[in-house]
C-alpha cells in the first residue's frame, strides 16, 4: 500500500476497501483512496462526549448510533464491489434497520458527524459534504475542535441540497433536526479551553 496519504493511481472500489488490512484505515470517495490519520486525544474526547449524548437519548428508540470504525457505502444502483465510495464517519445515526449489515451501513445514514483533524479537514468539509449531500444524508455536522464550533447542515424540503449552514459555538445548545428534543449543551462536548 505504501506510505502515500492518497491513492489515485486507478479507480478504487468497495471491493478494494474490503481487502485492505484492518490496521490500515482508508476511505474511498469518487474512486480515490484517502488514508485516515490516527485521531488525536481531543478528537476522541469530542466523539466520546457526543456519542454519550446520542446513546442516552436513543436508548429504547428505533434509531442506532455507530462510532468509527464503521463503514458506510452508498447504493445508487451500483453493485457493492463496484461502489466508488466507502467511508467511516466518526458518528453515524441510522434509523432504518434494513440498512445495517454485518459490514456496516449500506445506504444513507440519517445523521453523520465528522470531527475535523488537521490532515483530513478539507476532505470532511468539501469532499464528504458533497458526497453526503448527493447521497441523501439528511443531516451532517462538521465539528471543529480548534475553534470549538459545530457546523450543522441539513437537506432542504425537496431533499436535493443542503440548506445554508448553521453555526454553534461552545456557549450554544444544539439539537439535531431529526431529534429536536435532544438538546446538547456544547460546554459538555468541547474540552475547557486552555489558558
Amino acid at each position: 500500500m505504501g506510505n502515500s496519504a492518497i491513492k489515485n493511481d486507478r479507480a478504487y472500489t468497495y471491493a478494494d476497501y474490503l481487502t485492505w488490512p484492518d490496521d490500515e484505515r482508508w476511505e474511498i470517495i469518487d474512486g480515490v483512496a484517502y488514508a485516515m490519520a490516527p485521531p488525536s486525544t481531543e478528537h476522541q474526547r469530542i466523539v466520546r462526549n457526543l456519542s454519550v449524548e446520542f446513546s442516552i437519548y436513543l436508548k429504547k428508540k428505533p434509531c442506532e448510533i455507530f462510532i468509527a470504525p464503521f463503514g458506510v457505502t452508498f447504493e445508487k444502483d451500483i453493485k457493492d464491489e463496484n461502489n466508488p465510495h466507502a467511508v467511516e464517519p466518526d458518528i453515524a445515526v441510522i434509523c432504518d434497520k434494513s440498512k445495517i449489515t454485518e459490514k456496516g451501513c449500506k445506504g444513507n445514514p440519517d445523521l453523520i458527524v465528522e470531527v475535523l483533524s488537521r490532515s483530513t479537514a478539507s476532505i470532511d468539509i468539501i469532499k464528504k459534504r458533497r458526497l453526503y449531500e448527493q447521497n441523501g444524508v439528511f443531516e451532517y455536522w462538521i465539528v471543529d475542535p480548534l475553534h470549538q464550533i459545530i457546523t450543522r447542515l441539513y437537506l432542504n424540503d425537496d431533499l436535493s441540497e443542503y440548506r445554508k449552514p448553521e453555526y454553534f459555538n461552545r456557549e450554544s445548545t444544539i439539537a439535531p433536526i431529526i431529534f429536536p428534543d435532544l438538546q446538547i449543551d456544547l460546554q459538555e462536548i468541547f474540552p475547557e479551553p486552555q489558558v
